[in-house]
């Protein structure tokens, strides 16, 4: 098990929040932090406020490194608009975060997973990577020998959480398309997420 997946079982102890929205969830057993000091609770300072929210979004999309996401923010900062509606639609553009939008799988975990291990194809060819950033108008589906995988079927028929209609999707061939870029509100979040929370971080 790598440490970035191995990492998943404490983030939402950490941060005391069910992240993923999952029933399962370890917070749901024990509402208090990993080791042995979990169970200490102090009031966040303004940087720490910041830090957390960071390591929300961060989290959220599969713990992506610190690196990555620094990059997603310059990128973010870069473009025209609002630099947290932009963070936030970079994220969502994220392939494996589309595919996870789309419930062929059951987490952004496994979703990184799938594409890493050559499972899913962009407008007809192959993608590896799962940071791809994918345009509006662009055609995603599973390889044909995964499309009747027991986990795929098992997540596409979920009632854990709704697709959103920036993506569309047909189960029955496992083929979607991502429709547009959406907006913070947008996003089906279990939890409250506060990108501009992370552009304060930044900006120290």
């Amino acid at each position: 098990m790598t440490k970035r997946l191995a990492s998943k079982y404490k983030i939402t102890r950490r941060l005391n929040e069910n992240l993923w929205g999952r029933p399962k969830a370890t917070i749901n057993k024990r509402e208090y932090g990993p080791g042995q000091h979990g169970q200490r609770r102090r009031k966040p300072t303004d940087y720490g406020t910041q830090l957390a929210a960071k390591q929300k979004l961060k989290g959220y999309y599969g713990n992506i490194t610190e690196k990555q996401f620094r990059r997603i923010f310059a990128e973010a900062e870069r473009a025209r608009g609002d630099t947290s509606e932009n963070l936030i639609g970079l994220l969502e553009r994220r392939l494996d975060a589309v595919i996870y939008r789309m419930k062929l799988v059951p987490t952004v975990f496994a979703a990184r997973q799938m594409v890493s291990h050559g499972h899913v194809k962009v407008n007809g060819k192959r993608v590896t990577v799962a940071s791809y950033s994918v345009k509006v108008g662009d055609d995603i589906e599973l390889v044909e020998k995964l499309r009747q995988h027991p986990a795929v079927i098992l997540a596409s028929e979920s009632g854990e959480r709704d697709v959103p209609d920036y993506v569309e999707i047909d189960h029955k061939k496992m083929k979607g398309k991502f429709v547009r870029v959406p907006k913070l509100s947008d996003v089906p979040y279990p939890v409250k997420m506060e990108p501009q929370l992370v552009i304060g971080f930044y900006s120290r």
